[in-house]
């Protein structure tokens, strides 16, 4: 069996000191694929650099803008994602990390701005036809509308999904993949572990999303995307397919996905 982590930001500084380490036992653990989302300008260069090294990991990367980190930007800057996005257009496999964060709205009271960062993020990824990967919390309703304003051509995936069943199959019917990680190993999280217990197995992907989003037991502690096969080991007891079919359908997932890099 092998695995892909759809989603984790290995290019962090926290992974400094473990870089060649983890990487390599990560190919041990037949973990071959990391996709590596952006989520600032300050990180572009770096992250794209990371991505162009050699390593016993295939390290695939995306340019965006996180709506986290929007305090300091200006639509300047989205002139020169999308310079950054046409100079590595053939490195590149989504736009993202992308999306809408209705805490971070109430804090720093910036919604619209919010708004037009994933508006201007989407556009983008339709012209140079790439899929999204997109950021909620909170707000799958405002990102629901959204998309069915503008749908993502190329589809994507559905970063750290938490949601219900029937939020579930309106994205997977918008033609999105859903990125499942450490929430399904929290008893608490009842409504998502319900949904991806019987939602199609073609729209699921594994992702960690390290060093954020630990696993249930291991809060406050540096996640990893080592992480990824207790996530793989939580979803095979809430499924009922055999694990190698479920692992074999998981990569096939992420091979869709990447077949509308465009």
């Amino acid at each position: 069996m092998q695995f892909t982590d759809s989603h984790c930001h290995i290019d962090f500084t926290e992974f400094d000191a473990e870089f060649d380490s983890l990487l390599g036992k990560c190919a041990q653990q037949h973990i071959h694929r990391l996709i590596i989302p952006a989520v600032s300008p300050h990180y572009w260069q770096r992250l794209l650099t990371t991505c162009q090294t050699s390593q016993p990991c295939q390290l695939l990367p995306c340019l965006g803008i996180h709506p986290w980190f929007l305090t300091e930007l200006n639509e300047q800057h989205l002139l020169a994602l999308s310079a950054k996005v046409a100079d590595h257009l053939n490195e590149i496999v989504a736009i993202g990390e992308m999306g809408l964060d209705g805490v971070i709205a109430e804090q720093q009271d910036n919604w619209a701005k919010q708004i037009t960062f994933f508006e201007y993020q989407l556009y983008l990824a339709n012209q140079v036809k790439k899929p999204v990967i997109i950021h909620h919390r909170r707000t799958h309703n405002e990102i629901i509308s959204l998309l069915k304003k503008t749908p993502a051509s190329c589809g994507g995936i559905i970063h750290g999904f938490s949601g219900s069943y029937q939020q579930a199959m309106t994205y997977i019917e918008m033609g999105f993949k859903l990125g499942i990680g450490g929430t399904i190993t929290y008893p608490r999280a009842q409504k998502t572990i319900k949904a991806v217990s019987k939602l199609p197995l073609s729209s699921l992907v594994l992702e960690t999303d390290a060093p954020a989003m630990p696993i249930h037991g291991e809060q406050g502690k540096h996640n990893t995307p080592l992480t990824l096969l207790t996530v793989f080991d939580t979803l095979c007891h809430l499924r009922s397919e055999p694990p190698e079919q479920l692992a074999t359908a998981l990569e096939n997932n992420i091979n869709s996905f990447l077949g509308n890099t465009g």
